[in-house]
């Protein structure tokens, strides 16, 4: 093996995490690469119409943000590769680090390896959610979307504490009527949040249909909007349609860490485990960043600061990488 076969940084995962990293270690001058198990780089934000949140841009929509992050971090020569979905991660003798890519297909070298490999909101799978996904109106983020909602009628789902607070700042700060749908009638949610809801309730902000589920959300003719969601009790089996502006699913996120298994610590729903103020985890040379990682924001802005962060990282690492264990927390990065 040359040393012209082994970059300085591989990333795995070309969404804002990873391409926030990129752009700080290429201009740093290390030789990197960016795997993308997609054919485009981007992640779950190329699904955003619009967003609003992200400093620096009054309004901006997910494909336009994402192709200048591309460009800036071409423009500094980190290379992207796409449909490079990562299947294994192994750390030689030697300190090299190993990322197989399609099962085998492939395996790319490092010195170090940032894992931005993201995650996924859990999806219902009930008809019309992915189209109306696209076309803007069914969320997995109040606070990504909920603005595009003032004094409209949204329904959303779920019954954990994310569910009834989402619904609780959608109710307060932007929407003029919220539709809980649970498919229990108690809630897994704080107690303490679920008196606040009924409280809005009460006042007629919001409106808890339980024990109930979203059956189907129908689109209109044009497929730009829903035309009306179909429920249905679950113990009476009874059916109705109801109009609405917008439907938000709060119903969980899946890590996409399940190739990482054997080879790092996560807690019992698939997030790795890592320090947070220096990205590192239990594995000399390899960082984490993004929705992946234990106590992320799930924000598109901390997303991009955990990037930067394990890309600044870098420099003490190839320093001295002797010292990798200063400073952690290592039963905490047991789990």
């Amino acid at each position: 093996m040359s040393e012209s076969d082994v970059y300085d940084v591989l990333i795995v995962g070309g969404g804002p995490a990873g391409l926030a990293a990129a752009l700080y270690a290429a201009r740093d001058r290390y030789r990197t690469v960016v795997l993308e198990k997609n054919g485009l780089p981007g992640g779950q934000i190329l699904l955003t119409d619009r967003i609003e949140n992200y400093p620096g841009w009054e309004s901006i929509s997910g494909p336009d943000l994402v192709q200048h992050q591309v460009e800036q971090v071409r423009k500094f020569g980190a290379e992207i590769v796409t449909d490079q979905a990562a299947s294994r991660l192994t750390r030689r003798d030697d300190g090299i680090l190993e990322v197989e890519v399609n099962r085998g297909e492939k395996v790319h070298r490092a010195r170090a390896v940032i894992l931005a490999p993201g995650s996924e909101y859990r999806q219902l799978g009930v008809p019309g959610e992915k189209e109306l996904r696209q076309a803007g109106k069914v969320s997995y983020c109040a606070t990504c979307d909920g603005a595009f909602y003032r004094d409209k009628h949204v329904l959303t789902v779920g019954g954990g504490n994310t569910a009834v607070e989402d619904t609780l700042y959608l109710a307060k700060n932007f929407v003029a009527k919220a539709t809980l749908v649970h498919r229990r009638n108690e809630f897994r949610a704080q107690k303490v949040l679920v008196e606040e809801l009924r409280r809005q309730a009460d006042g007629g902000k919001v409106e808890i249909q339980t024990p109930c589920v979203l059956e189907r959300i129908v689109p209109t003719a044009d497929k730009s909007a829903i035309d009306h969601v179909v429920l249905k009790n679950v113990e009476t089996g009874a059916v109705e349609q109801r109009k609405v502006d917008g439907v938000f699913i709060f119903v969980g996120m899946v890590p996409t860490t399940g190739w990482l298994k054997d080879t790092l610590k996560c807690n019992e729903h698939g997030y790795i485990a890592a320090d947070c103020v220096t990205m590192k985890t239990a594995l000399p040379g390899v960082f984490v960043a993004g929705d992946c990682r234990q106590q992320a924001a799930m924000q598109l802005a901390t997303a991009c600061a955990d990037g930067v962060v394990a890309a600044m990282m870098l420099k003490d690492y190839f320093r001295d990488p002797a010292s990798w264990s200063a400073g952690l927390n290592q039963e905490k990065l047991a789990w």
